[in-house]
């Protein structure tokens, strides 16, 4: 066999590629698996989102190749979302680039700035494809201290220790996946700063600042941060339309026609009813934040409960469709996660993915409904899974 390219040598399978198929092979063993591990939203887009792009369907303009840029109606209403949403003036045709999904911003933004053994700064716990991405390209990774202690924000004194002489990007993730630690427009000032003082890229990850989030923020909204921030932002989690891949990155038109560049010869452009669909998205008004902020404050109710019963803690006021919980007498939360996979049919993402500073901590998914969370509380209640945890922690 063809061996391999070295860059592959950090890199393995997504976890949830791995965890999805283990979860299809129980399921089709009669197991009936509650999978409370996925930011997958289960309900559908707007009906308008689906009339708009249904309508497109049927032009014959619709299925040729689009503009790598996307078409104007598009870029028009990002511009106008973002204005809208975050007071942020965005010029449409030159400072935003539409986005298979900001999963693929990663990829791009990297191979734009990064040359080989380049500096990454990488939270802890993070997104794992900040990592993976930078691995690939064989970048040189700095993880960086997210703590309970701290809210999860960056501790800037601890990074100033850094040598960041050869450090070009620093990811960060405010609203913040795992935790739902929200942003502020202080951490953003100081994320600014701190990336023109020492010439580094600030890339904000920004797909949850809508969901359970009366005060949406962008980086954006520092006066002078487009001299060295970004911003990825996606419909997947906000209008629940993750299977489009549709997304977008914010920022000074340097840095996106640079990523223009790598975009242009990766993919022959975003099919024209996924961008109809998402202009029309992007024009909804509160109303539609407002009923799926109710549905995943409802089901947010019930995960909390169901860390009860396993004694873990959390904080009540966290944002985004997670529910970030310790587990008591620091428990592997692989561990303890594979036991309840085990005994109850139901998986709860381990922490660890994320990071060694989620050793100890579990995260619940809001993309299932409030029964199917029920139904996983009585689940564990009524198998092993607390005696082997307690066990487990007494070994």
């Amino acid at each position: 066999m063809i061996s391999a390219a070295k860059r592959l040598g950090e890199v393995k399978e997504y976890y949830f590629s791995i965890k999805l198929a283990q979860i299809k092979s129980m399921n089709e063993a009669g197991k009936d698996v509650i999978n409370l591990g996925i930011g997958s939203p289960d309900t559908p887009p707007h009906p308008r989102v689906l009339e708009a792009a249904s309508k497109s369907l049927l032009l014959p303009e619709s299925h040729g190749y689009q503009g790598y840029k996307g078409v104007d109606k598009f870029r028009k209403a990002i511009a106008n979302w973002y204005k809208k949403t975050y007071a942020v003036e965005v010029n449409y045709k030159s400072e935003l680039l539409p986005l298979m999904g900001s999963k693929e911003g990663i990829m791009h933004i990297s191979m734009a700035f990064l040359n080989p053994g380049d500096g990454v700064l990488v939270p802890n716990p993070g997104y794992p494809t900040y990592k993976s991405v930078s691995d690939l390209l064989q970048a040189k990774i700095y993880t960086y201290n997210l703590e309970e202690k701290r809210g999860w924000y960056p501790n800037f004194e601890e990074l100033e220790k850094l040598d960041l002489t050869k450090i070009k990007i620093m990811w960060v993730n405010y609203p913040n996946m795992p935790t739902g630690a929200d942003a502020s427009i202080r951490l953003f000032r100081d994320l600014v700063a701190f990336g023109k003082k020492h010439n580094i890229l600030i890339v904000n990850d920004n797909p949850y600042s809508y969901v359970m989030n009366k005060f949406p923020m962008s980086i954006m909204q520092v006066p002078d941060a487009r001299e060295v921030a970004i911003e990825l932002n996606s419909l997947s989690k906000t209008f629940n339309m993750a299977g489009w891949r549709v997304g977008m990155v914010i920022g000074h038109e340097y840095y996106i026609t640079k990523i223009l560049r790598v975009k242009s010869n990766m993919d022959s452009g975003m099919f024209l009813p996924v961008q109809e669909g998402a202009a029309a998205a992007l024009d909804l008004d509160a109303s539609w934040y407002k009923k799926m902020s109710n549905l995943y404050a409802e089901r947010k109710k019930v995960a909390q409960r169901l860390f009860n019963v396993l004694g873990c803690e959390y904080r009540k006021h966290e944002v985004g469709m997670f529910v970030w919980a310790k587990l008591p007498n620091n428990a592997k939360a692989l561990d303890v996660s594979n036991i309840i996979l085990k005994e109850a049919n139901v998986f709860i993402t381990p922490g660890m993915i994320f990071g060694s500073n989620g050793n100890n901590f579990l995260r619940i998914s809001l993309c299932s409904s409030s029964d199917k969370i029920e139904e996983a509380i009585s689940r564990i209640e009524n198998s092993d899974v607390l005696s082997s945890i307690l066990k487990l922690n007494n070994e």
